[in-house]
């Protein structure tokens, strides 16, 4: 039934989903600020939450307009299965707001395979990004995106890869006069991001566990299917299939790497695993495997989800 539904990209589809965002964001919100909770922290939320609606929007999109997945709402879906999957990510703002910003870059990248401005984009994409340290400073390495992308369409030109260089001197001389004037101490508190973490031993419950075991079977899943997939994409899209694959692999790196970690910070993997899992799903002809795959997925989501906020 849900791979029925989910199957064409209809606006009911969308509402749908964005209805189920609202309720579970705010159901969690509640449970974790409701005894202190003000004007303050309401219009916090409030933020949260356009910005995970417009990460939703954002990722159908780029699936959307760079012919990513065919006509459905899979990637739409799968996202927001991920978010549930891992409640404290509902509350995380710097990861929410960090990873809407490399979405958009993301975009710009993707985009680029039209070889329309691609200087434009690629100045874009590295703002985007450069912004997206200031909240978690290992989203840095989505950098590595842009240059992927520039030897992917237009190493010839050298100009192209001095234009990152130039978004980042702009981000940092804007950073540094905010911070001047503003907020004297966010360089020194700034800087303590800067630390390399291996340490996984953030996990608080059983729940916990169940979650990341279904993710990462669900993710390994999908990115070796996209590996067979891939030679049987069009030509013109490999380029593109190949951007959202390295940037599920620099999205694992940052959650590997960045410290004081938990599940939330997951969030950079799962726009690139809903896209490649789609594409999956869109290669199987029999209807009840895909609605066991999606089903189970959906099932153990909601489940753990509830089991995480009673």
């Amino acid at each position: 039934m849900i791979t029925s539904v989910f199957s064409k990209s209809r606006p009911i589809n969308y509402i749908l989903i964005t209805t189920l965002l609202i309720i579970c964001f705010l159901l969690y919100q509640f449970r974790v600020n409701f005894n202190t909770i003000s004007a303050i922290e309401i219009a916090k939320i409030g933020l949260l939450l356009l910005l995970l609606i417009g990460s939703l929007f954002i990722t159908n999109f780029i699936t959307k307009k760079n012919g990513l997945s065919k006509d459905n709402s899979y990637t739409f879906l799968l996202f927001f299965i991920f978010l549930i999957l891992f409640p404290k990510t509902l509350a995380n703002g710097s990861i929410i707001v960090s990873n809407g910003l490399i979405l958009l870059a993301l975009r710009r990248l993707i985009s680029m395979q039209s070889l329309i401005m691609p200087k434009e984009k690629i100045f874009d994409a590295s703002v985007w990004i450069f912004i997206a340290t200031l909240f978690n400073f290992w989203c840095i390495l989505f950098i590595i995106l842009v240059f992927v992308s520039i030897i992917f369409h237009v190493s010839r030109d050298h100009r192209n890869w001095i234009i990152p260089f130039i978004a980042l001197f702009t981000v940092l001389i804007i950073t540094t006069m905010f911070s001047l004037a503003f907020y004297p101490s966010f360089i020194e508190e700034y800087s303590k991001q800067i630390v390399v973490d291996f340490d996984f031993r953030y996990f608080e419950n059983v729940f916990q566990n169940v979650a990341i075991a279904i993710y990462i079977v669900t993710a390994i899943v999908a990115f070796f299917s996209m590996l067979f997939i891939l030679p049987n994409k069009l030509s013109n899209l490999h380029s593109a299939y190949r951007k959202v694959m390295f940037a599920f692999i620099i999205g694992l790196a940052v959650y590997f790497i960045s410290p004081n970690k938990d599940n939330s910070y997951l969030i950079y993997t799962f726009v690139p695993t809903a896209i490649m899992l789609t594409n999956y799903l869109e290669t199987i002809q029999k209807y009840w495997i895909k609605e066991v795959i999606v089903g189970t997925i959906a099932t153990a989501s909601l489940v753990t989800y509830l089991l995480q906020i009673v």
